[in-house]
């Protein structure tokens, strides 16, 4: 449960709720562990795949404004319980500091320097740069779909969030994503018709765009908060039931979430709900709060998440359980241990869709946006701590790689296993240092691009007329000159294979000497590539038509490249 001193005023999601060792859990093991005997048979769902069957969904605050950003509210909302002043010792609502270094625009706090010497400035979602930054996150690390989150639209944040969801369509469509509204009622007193006119009058247009998710053939909606206990949902049973069959009949497939123990109907959850519950199409019980260790997690899975999944499949409903990662400042997350074996622990169940709890909650410090990584990124009066805060070190994006290989191993790609297949920091420098640009790179042998070819499972070779994610490259800055790439067709790093040997392939995760290339600027505007593997310059062998190799003495017109920022 939360510390009320840590806990900003409007934090909706921790709620008052039993963990998986307390009262609700009493008396459901004997049912549980038969049930996991026969775990495979939960598998049968309503839908087949579509945008949250059979996919990752992040749960995507995007709340946070900044003084200076042109939103309407112009606040530094989220950030400080006192948004007229920006964010400051005295002044946070945040339990975990953001890496901003993708960010082409941040703010100044009133916090003192960070760590490493350089200035505290903290992002704003208002900014379009911004949410073009998490949503190609969600494209290199393979997850599927942000649930936006919608609160009550008639209050002063409104007019924000009515523009944050155009920002969002705008991302999702330009990095291949989905999203869908997902509508948190809290505190919402005239909720029952005001959710309707909402969405009639304004978010149903989305349901349009080709990146809005879709579910069974019908655009999908969330609605959290049904059922809770605490006083600020404190809806009846019959509001909520018509709520839900409203926006089937609009034609939706309507996601609950749900308490965590709704299926007994205590604890966290209102008696009489049954039938509420039972009326959606999916169900995505709450999970914050309920367990804070990897252990909890197995017995958790047992008295919940298993029996939820035969309750669901005999009442034909889609089932999306909760994954987080762990409050950082709980020193929950044990360098991706707790949030692994939750991955684990809902797919060897069965479950055929994951909801991560979330992608941008740097207030509850359940995050998995790049976070920083050590207190060389933290401000130095702050008393927050990064992500080696258990003294194994992390890289800022690790658990948005972690993320990727847990819906890797949902869809089958990735064998069902209980050890993290990443890890934390890979030896050096890791692959998910953020970088300086995005570039391309076109051959003057030929005029045509350089390609990570088959999504870069085979050798970069200038091969391509026009510029798409194989032939992007992220310019990653290691210093004097030295820069390394990491290819945006799938993550991972250029390597000068062999010791300059081999062609250049992208397939590494961290950089060592085969990976770094002295960038050289020629007198034509072009630059060249000298491979530190073997001091070589790299070429476009062969007039552009075999793979690039390092392999040259001199520079001449096959090792020179035109270089652009994308």
């Amino acid at each position: 449960m939360p510390k009320s001193h840590r806990t900003p005023v409007w934090t909706r999601r921790r709620v008052p709720g039993a963990t998986a060792g307390g009262t609700a859990a009493a008396g459901l093991g004997a049912f549980a562990v038969a049930r996991a005997a026969s775990a495979a048979d939960t598998s049968v769902t309503a839908g087949g795949p579509g945008d949250v069957v059979g996919k990752v969904t992040v749960g995507y605050q995007g709340w946070f404004a900044c003084k200076g950003d042109n939103a309407p509210i112009n606040a530094w909302r989220h950030w400080s319980p006192n948004s007229a002043q920006p964010p400051s010792p005295s002044n946070h609502g945040i339990t975990s500091w953001p890496d901003v270094r993708d960010y082409t625009k941040t703010y100044p706090t009133a916090y003192a320097g960070l760590g490493n010497g350089r200035t505290p400035n903290l992002f704003s979602s208002y900014d379009q740069q911004t949410v073009d930054a998490h949503f190609l996150w969600m494209q290199q690390y393979g997850i599927d779909t942000a649930a936006l989150q919608r609160f009550n639209p008639t209050g002063g944040e409104g007019p924000t969030r009515d523009q944050m969801t155009a920002k969002v369509r705008s991302a999702a469509e330009a990095y291949g994503r989905r999203f869908y509204v997902m509508y948190d009622v809290s505190g919402w007193t005239n909720m029952q018709s005001e959710i309707k006119t909402d969405w009639t009058n304004k978010m149903s247009a989305y349901t349009s765009s080709p990146a809005y998710a879709m579910q069974n053939g019908k655009p999908v909606v969330c609605v959290w908060g049904f059922g809770f206990t605490d006083d600020k949902r404190d809806f009846t049973a019959a509001a909520c039931l018509d709520v839900v069959n409203w926006f089937k009949n609009q034609g939706c497939y309507v996601i609950g979430g749900v308490p965590t123990w709704w299926r007994t109907g205590t604890s966290d959850s209102r008696p009489g709900f049954g039938d509420v519950y039972h009326a959606f199409n999916m169900l995505s019980p709450w999970m914050v709060g309920r367990i804070g260790k990897a252990a909890d997690s197995d017995d958790f899975s047992n008295v919940a998440t298993v029996p939820d999944l035969a309750d669901c499949a005999a009442h034909g409903i889609d089932y999306q359980p909760c994954v987080l990662p762990g409050d950082v400042a709980e020193r929950q997350r044990a360098h991706g241990d707790f949030m692994w074996r939750q991955f684990y622990n809902v797919v060897r169940a069965g479950s055929r869709g994951i909801y991560i709890s979330m992608y941008d909650e740097y207030n509850e410090g359940n995050q998995i946006a790049k976070t920083a990584e050590s207190q060389s990124w933290i401000p130095t009066d702050s008393g927050l701590l990064g992500l080696d805060e258990d003294g194994t070190a992390c890289s800022a994006d690790y658990y948005l790689r972690l993320t990727g290989d847990g819906g890797r191993m949902l869809k089958g790609e990735l064998a069902l296993t209980a050890t993290r297949p990443t890890q934390p920091y890979v030896n050096g420098t890791s692959a998910g240092t953020p970088a300086a640009a995005t570039i391309t790179l076109k051959a003057r042998a030929n005029s045509r691009f350089v390609t990570a070819q088959s999504a870069g499972a085979k050798p970069l070779i200038a091969g391509h007329d026009a510029a798409g994610s194989w032939e992007r490259f992220d310019r990653i800055d290691l210093g004097s000159g030295n820069i390394a790439l990491r290819s945006r067709a799938n993550g991972r790093i250029v390597t000068a294979a062999d010791a300059g040997a081999s062609p250049l392939i992208a397939d590494r995760t961290a950089i060592g000497p085969w990976e770094t290339f002295r960038l050289v600027n020629n007198s034509n505007g072009t630059v060249s590539l000298l491979a530190a593997a073997n001091t070589k310059y790299v070429t476009a062998d062969n007039g552009g038509a075999d793979p690039l190799i390092a392999n040259r003495d001199a520079i001449g017109n096959w090792e020179q490249f035109d270089l652009a920022t994308v």
